[in-house]
Order: C-alpha cells, then sequence, then structure tokens
C-alpha cells in the first residue's frame, strides 16, 4: 500500500509503502510524480521502506525504473529503510544518475526527512 506523507509540499515527496506495492499503487506514484514535475519542474524524493515488502510483478521496479520520462529531474532522493532495500537503492541510483540519492537506516526518519527538505 502506497501512503502519501503529510510532509509533501511543493517539489517534495513524501511516500510510506507498506507490504507490496501493487500495480494500482505504482500508477498512483507514476501520478504523483507527473504532478510534481509538471507544477515545480523538479522532484524531492523521501521514501520510508521500513515496512516495505516487495512488489507484485505487474509494478515490478522494471516498470517504475522507466516510469517517468524526466529522470532527470529527480534531484534527491532519501531512502529509509533496513539494509535488506539497499539493492533497491543501488537500482535507483543507476537509473537516476542526477539524483543525489542517501540511504538512512530504519531509526532515521527525522535526518532522512531533514536531509531532503533543506535542499
Amino acid at each position: 500500500m502506497l501512503v502519501s506523507l503529510p510532509e509533501s509540499d511543493g517539489d517534495l515527496a513524501c511516500i510510506k509503502i507498506v507490504g507490496k506495492l501493487t500495480a494500482e499503487d505504482y500508477q498512483s506514484l507514476m501520478e504523483m510524480f507527473r504532478g510534481i514535475l509538471d507544477r515545480n519542474g523538479a522532484l524531492y524524493l523521501y521514501a520510508n521502506l521500513k515496512e516495505f515488502d516487495g512488489w507484485e510483478w505487474q509494478a515490478s521496479w522494471d516498470k517504475v525504473a522507466f516510469g517517468v520520462k524526466d529522470w532527470d529531474k529527480i534531484m534527491q532522493i532519501a531512502i529509509v529503510g533496513a539494509d535488506r532495500w539497499a539493492h533497491l537503492g543501488a537500482h535507483v541510483a543507476e537509473s537516476i544518475k542526477t539524483a543525489d540519492v542517501r540511504y538512512f537506516g530504519p531509526a532515521e526518519n527525522a535526518q532522512a526527512l531533514a536531509w531532503v527538505q533543506n535542499h
């Protein structure tokens, strides 16, 4: 399930994914990104993946990686989660070469949010 967090504002998208990312969640995420990019021209992302448990095959990362045509406008990504999702961050970094991607441990929510908000 995709949850849009109240800290989202302007060019900052703050999300939490609980359980598996579904095809509907993926579509909502892409619409959120597209709206932010259309309105602001850039996107900063805080992603809480502490309760993330993978994705349905219809919402595979390959689709997500190619779902936004303006990857170069994604400036910063703060990923909060367990070490087991470090490979996800690496895949993101490969796909989004211009973004500054940082990983934060499960207890570092405040630091991650502060980092991505202070752009």
